[in-house]
């Protein structure tokens, strides 16, 4: 349909259907069944005729009963306009794959675009439009639950990652190619800054920062053609985004140019109201359309006060019809006037969903991101003839899958246990029930009883889904104390012990680190079993390498690496006192950003600048020898830091500039070039403008944020 037509189909609504258009209801809103509805309605004081005109939908699943809710609400549209079905898919629609946070720390941007086009083809093929996926919020507080939902705490990183997913899930024909769903970016903006760790809570800081470190992540996203941008919960300097103008109106539309459509997180202009910026719904109403929010996710504020605002003149019509116009291009862009059951196909969907070639694609994408943190002593990987014990509360736990996995089932994923049974000639697994947070007596005396025979011991910890997600925020980012007083059990009588863990945040492991190996495993999703067991015997030399820093203890928090210098940094002399350091921690965090282990040792040469002095619009050659000393194959996730030593800003200690992977030989050696621009030292200043300076810059080639020699150059 041409973009004419779409005016003219706007020009044929009434006031109230154009509003109507700018609501999303759930789906509980087109059961069959009259009694879900009735009352999800009164709370909204919604009428069936305002249900049947509602512009989106949140949460349909499966093809059968999409393509029913599709052909009752045109049938009931008095302008046959095809509704929008929308869902979160954020790491796996049936087929589940890493968590995000352990998708980022593969550090593999084909890995991370396979997950989007898997779960593209799934949830389409199963009647949805829209996922609400990639987040690209930058992360620096693991207290926050969400930080798995992120890809971590770089911003440059979270931009390939953005980009990545973008391109995986719409593909390079969204209108015609049905296996694709349209992306939709958030949370715009900075909601992974919300202060100390809260979810929801007030996000505080200038806009220098906002820019130079924040909004990359989105622009990324939205410059590979993300369709859907969605509010974020907190203020932005002050103002709530779902009603701040300045950051929708001015930089989001003016600024990076996008002319998508822009939806409202669940409830968010409603909550403008106890924010404090809005004294009722009417308020809110004004405030959200002025922001250019074009849909409002199950809240009523439009539906009850947009015509209002209208008709006595407080709103143009005109702001109504481009937001109107907007969903209607959206769903253009879909094919869905034309095809407007779309990709929504039972043969289909029995055919993909959860087949044995997705679940192939996501035992090898769990297995990049998990990484090896400690392996004392070549500890792993095990070997087949070993006597093996596998205790613990996540030996048998189906609970691998994250809390965000809304289409996956639980008892479809993969345990510890059934992957280890596949390698391992002699494993002893407890049959004793064993909670996460109580476990029996009995639970702890097998465990105890089973490590004492072994020669090796496998101890399977972690949370459980809710503990990380949203609404999941926590002071105490150690393991349970249950599962710590397993440790010391387990360890005392342990000939040597390895710990797994199935989490969703960066942990305080300070507890458990006089264990032999220890392996972050993320919660790797419906492979997991399978992808932990290949790691831990070797069939895939673990790759992966951490997205967010692991703190010492949550005193440190927030701790990342690409933290600004001060005027009194701590050199490293335990005896200086009046420095910027702690009493009785580090600063540095217990396992850096970038870091993670494979078996067998590797070496980074001198790092090597092939120019001296650079003028602005040069490329700088960096280049160093990877050498792999040992028997095994492996991939290196190679990393290009840059430090710029004086600004008119203050700058970080170290910028990641740029990564790649390479796969090495035994006792095989690569060299690795970069090819850095003048325009990646460009940096936002207190003008706001993107800039940089004549000066020096160190440059490291390193393994991880906190390794490298480094070497200079100078910008001229």
């Amino acid at each position: 349909m041409k973009k004419e037509q779409l005016v003219n189909l706007v020009e044929q609504m009434t006031l109230k259907e154009k509003v109507d258009q700018l609501l999303q209801l759930a789906a509980d809103f087109y059961s069959e069944k009259a009694e879900a509805k009735t009352g999800p309605m009164a709370q909204l004081n919604i009428t069936q005729d305002t249900v049947n005109h509602a512009g989106t939908t949140l949460g349909i699943s499966g093809a059968k009963e999409a393509i029913r809710v599709q052909k009752t609400y045109m049938e009931n549209n008095r302008l046959h306009i095809p509704t929008l079905l929308m869902a979160d898919i954020i790491h796996g629609f049936r087929t589940i794959f890493p968590i995000p946070l352990g998708l980022g720390s593969s550090w593999d941007l084909q890995a991370a675009k396979q997950m989007a086009e898997v779960s593209a083809k799934e949830a389409a093929v199963s009647g949805l439009h829209v996922t609400f996926s990639p987040m690209v919020d930058l992360v620096r507080d693991p207290r926050w639950g969400r930080v798995m939902e992120s890809t971590g705490e770089d911003p440059f990183l979270n931009a390939r990652f953005a980009e990545a997913f973008v391109k995986g899930y719409q593909g390079d024909d969204l209108e015609h190619d049905f296996m694709r769903v349209a992306a939709c970016v958030k949370h715009f903006a900075a909601y992974g800054a919300a202060l100390a760790g809260r979810d929801y809570n007030t996000v505080n800081m200038s806009e220098r920062q906002l820019r130079d470190q924040y909004l990359p992540g989105y622009k990324a996203a939205l410059d590979a053609g993300a369709k859907l941008v969605m509010t974020s919960f907190n203020t932005v300097d002050g103002v709530p985004a779902t009603g701040n103008e300045w950051l929708f109106r001015d930089v989001l539309r003016g600024e990076f140019g996008f002319d998508g459509v822009v939806i409202s997180d669940w409830g968010a202009v409603q909550e403008l109201i106890p924010h404090g910026v809005a004294k009722d719904q009417k308020e809110a109403a004004r405030l959200a359309i002025q922001a250019s929010v074009d849909i409002e996710m199950m809240t009523n504020c439009y539906t009850g006060y947009l015509e209002e605002l209208i008709t006595e003149g407080t709103v143009p019509e005109a702001m109504l019809d481009e937001a109107v116009l907007r969903i209607l291009e959206l769903k253009n862009d879909l094919g869905l006037f034309e095809h407007p059951y779309r990709g929504a196909d039972e043969a289909l969907e029995a055919q993909h969903v959860l087949s044995d070639e997705h679940r192939s694609i996501a035992r090898d994408v769990a297995r990049r991101s998990i990484v090896l943190l400690k392996n004392e002593h070549a500890t792993l990987p095990l070997r087949k003839d070993q006597t093996l014990a596998l205790v613990g509360p996540a030996a048998q736990s189906h609970d691998v899958l994250g809390v965000w996995s809304w289409q996956g089932k639980k008892e479809e994923a993969v345990t510890l246990a059934q992957g280890v049974q596949h390698y391992a000639k002699q494993v002893h697994t407890q049959t004793e029930a064993f909670d996460y947070f109580a476990p029996s007596k009995e639970a702890i005396e097998e465990a105890v009883s089973l490590a004492k025979e072994a020669e090796v011991v496998i101890l399977a910890l972690g949370e459980e889904d809710w503990m990380s997600g949203e609404a999941s925020s926590q002071t105490d980012i150690r393991l349970p104390q249950a599962q710590l007083e397993l440790f010391d059990k387990v360890r005392a009588v342990a000939k040597t012990l390895i710990v797994t863990l199935y989490n969703g945040r960066p942990l305080d492991l300070t507890a458990i680190q006089s264990a032999d190996a220890i392996v972050e495993a993320w919660f790797p999703g419906t492979e997991a079993g399978n992808a932990l067991a290949d790691i831990l015997f070797g069939v895939y030399n673990p790759s992966g390498r951490l997205s967010m820093s692991f703190p010492e203890n949550v005193g440190q928090v927030p701790v990342f690496y690409n933290t600004d210098n001060t005027g009194r940094p701590y050199l490293g002399d335990p005896n200086e006192k009046y420095v910027s350091k702690y009493l009785d921690a580090s600063n540095q965090p217990r396992y850096p950003f970038g870091y993670g282990l494979s078996y067998g040792e590797v070496t980074y040469s001198q790092t090597i600048v092939h120019q001296d002095t650079v003028q602005l619009g040069d490329t700088i050659t960096v280049e160093a020898t990877i050498s792999n000393h040992s028997d095994y194959k492996r991939r290196e996730t190679v990393q290009l830091y840059v430090r710029d030593i004086v600004g008119k800003v203050v700058r970080p200690v170290r910028e990641l500039k740029g990564f790649t992977q390479i796969d090495l030989a035994p006792q095989e050696s690569q060299t690795v070039r970069f090819e850095l621009t003048t325009d990646q030292l460009f940096y936002v200043h207190s003008n706001q403008e993107w800039s940089t300076e004549p000066g020096e810059f160190h440059v490291w080639i390193a393994p991880n944020s906190q390794e490298g020699v480094k070497t200079s150059f100078t910008l001229v």
